[in-house]
C-alpha cells in the first residue's frame, strides 16, 4: 500500500528539518571548521560582513597554528578585496 503525503505532512517534514538543522547548528557551534566552511561559502557569496564574522570565529576555536595562518590568510584577502580570490 502506497501512503500519500499531503500539505500536512510536507509541513512537519519541513518542520523536522529545521529542528534537525537547529541540532545541528548547536552541537556544531564548537567546531572551528564548521565555521571556517560557512565562511568560506559567504566569501564566495560576498557577503563580507558575515564571512569575517565567520572566519573570526572558526580562527578562536582552531588550535593548529596551521589552520589558524590558513584562516587568517582567507580572512585578509576577504578583508582586501571583498571577498573575491585573485
Amino acid at each position: 500500500m502506497k501512503q500519500s503525503i499531503g500539505p500536512a505532512g510536507f509541513q512537519l517534514d519541513a518542520r523536522a528539518v529545521k529542528a534537525a538543522s537547529r541540532y545541528a547548528t548547536r552541537k556544531l557551534e564548537h567546531y572551528y571548521l564548521y565555521h571556517a566552511s560557512r565562511a568560506d561559502l559567504l566569501r564566495r557569496l560576498h557577503r563580507k560582513e558575515d564571512a569575517t564574522t565567520a572566519y573570526n570565529r572558526a580562527l578562536a576555536l582552531a588550535t593548529n597554528q596551521v589552520e589558524q595562518q590558513y584562516l587568517r590568510r582567507r580572512l585578509r584577502e576577504v578583508l582586501e578585496t571583498n571577498g573575491h580570490s585573485s
